[in-house]
């Protein structure tokens, strides 16, 4: 998911932890302070608009906590979010094929029409 926002021209911030994780895989990323740990932390990017999208996937107590911040930040700010990776995944997908302009938008309706043929009636 990194880095197909990275190859799709986003700076990619990261927590400590996950910043190593995504260096040892050859994705340019800076890293940014928990909560906990001070400041200029994410919280202080967010605030600052800074950031544009965020992935929050937790582990752990502290980072429960701070995901609750995150959280409450991203929503006040109008940041959106996910917290989950298949989630991340779909907003990558949907962001990639915007960019290319291959976006067909159907409603739910359209997806499933004449397969309840007499359902309505």
């Amino acid at each position: 998911v990194a880095s197909k926002f990275y190859d799709m021209g986003f700076n990619i911030i990261a927590t400590k932890g996950t910043a190593k994780y995504l260096k040892s895989k050859n994705i340019k990323v800076k890293s940014v302070k928990k909560i906990s740990e001070g400041s200029p932390n994410i919280v202080d990017l967010i605030k600052n608009k800074e950031i544009h999208f965020v992935i929050n996937t937790i582990s752990g107590a502290q980072a429960q906590k701070d995901s609750f911040s995150i959280r409450q930040s991203a929503i006040q700010y109008k940041v959106p979010f996910t917290t989950t990776i298949s989630g991340a995944i779909a907003a990558v997908n949907a962001i990639e094929k915007l960019k290319k302009g291959k976006i067909h938008i159907k409603s739910i309706q359209e997806y499933h029409k004449g397969t309840y043929s007499g359902a309505n009636k």
